[in-house]
């Protein structure tokens, strides 16, 4: 079985665009629709027709096109069934799990930024489509959960396997960069890393995707049990929830 490839391009002000290609049956999958055309644009440049599109939550920025690219293509719309999404034919939730081109795909519940919220993993191809559960060293704002729901999320997604690639949703790197040296300043990992992003951000460069691996060891929204962050905010006997909820609140001030 072929390898599946992907194609990562920027939609609207700041969102990615995912294309999902199996060479071998044609299918192809728009992880979410931001914005019609980047979606041809990029579907045009492969020379790949849609047939899915996989929809992570119920935002404006991730569903806008979906109407459009149905009435195209056609698309088959897989989401969550938690949430009202334009045009959805199969509703599923955590759990749940369903065939794309041969693969199982893997239904996990990340409810926070969204009541909904899913993200999409192959476990076979290590794939994980997080939206906006898990960005590169940062977490969705919580719209409509709880900080309880969404470290409860996130604690899901860190137990995959370290390798397991990670697609999200905005490029919000920079900033998120710029933010976790300020809670875990001690973080040599993390001071290279940010460093790293400054410099490919001049450059214009994508920070997607990245790894469990990578988020476990620079990410502060998944290491609220690290007791170097824990005694930089002077919270060293709070629960994990307390403390990642804590990082929430600064971040959104930030």
């Amino acid at each position: 079985m072929a390898p599946l490839e992907i194609e990562l391009f920027a939609c609207r002000s700041d969102n990615f665009g995912v294309l999902l290609h199996d060479p071998e049956t044609g299918a192809t999958a728009s992880i979410d629709a931001p914005e019609e055309k980047p979606i041809l644009d990029a579907l045009a440049r492969r020379g790949w027709t849609l047939s899915h599109i996989f929809t992570t939550h119920h935002h404006g920025d991730h569903v806008d096109a979906n109407l459009a690219l149905k009435k195209r293509f056609g698309a088959t719309i897989i989401g969550p069934a938690r949430e009202s999404i334009p045009g959805i034919d199969r509703k599923v939730d955590g759990g749940d799990s369903f065939d794309f081109a041969g693969r199982r795909v893997e239904v996990i519940a990340t409810p926070g930024h969204t009541r909904g919220h899913i993200c999409f993993h192959l476990p076979e191809e290590k794939l994980l489509f997080a939206a906006d559960t898990l960005f590169a060293l940062g977490c969705g704002r919580l719209f409509e959960g709880t900080p309880a729901d969404m470290w409860a999320s996130l604690c899901k997604l860190a137990v995959l396997p370290d390798d397991t690639v990670v697609y999200f949703g905005h490029e919000y790197t920079l900033s998120n960069a710029r933010f976790a040296v300020t809670v875990d300043p001690q973080n040599a990992a993390l001071a290279k890393r940010a460093d790293d992003i400054e410099a490919l951000r001049a450059k214009g460069g994508f920070t997607a995707p990245t790894t469990i691996g990578l988020e476990k060891a620079t990410n502060p929204f998944l290491r609220a049990a690290d007791p170097a962050i824990r005694r930089h905010l002077g919270i060293e006997r709070a629960g994990d929830a307390e403390v990642f909820a804590e990082i929430r609140g600064r971040k959104d001030r930030f």
